[in-house]
C-alpha cells in the first residue's frame, strides 16, 4: 500500500489490532505500519486497549485481595 493512501477499512483494521495487542498487555513497539495515520489509528487502539488491561489486572488484585 502507497505511504499515502488508507481508507476507512484500514483505519478500522489498524486501530483493532493495536487494541488487541495493549488488550494482551504487549509492548506498543508492536506496530506494523508506517504510514503515519495508521500508526495513529493503532497507537489509539493500543492505548484504549492497554487501558482495559492495566483495568482488568486492577480488578483481579482487588479481588484477590478481598478473598
Amino acid at each position: 500500500m502507497e505511504s499515502t493512501e488508507w481508507t476507512l477499512e484500514t483505519l478500522n483494521k489498524a486501530y483493532q489490532q493495536g487494541y488487541m495487542v495493549g488488550l494482551s498487555g504487549r509492548s506498543n513497539d508492536d506496530c506494523q505500519y508506517q504510514n503515519d495515520v495508521l500508526v495513529a489509528a493503532w497507537e489509539a487502539g493500543w492505548d484504549d486497549g492497554f487501558q482495559q488491561h492495566q483495568l482488568a489486572q486492577r480488578k483481579q488484585l482487588s479481588h484477590r485481595q478481598k478473598a
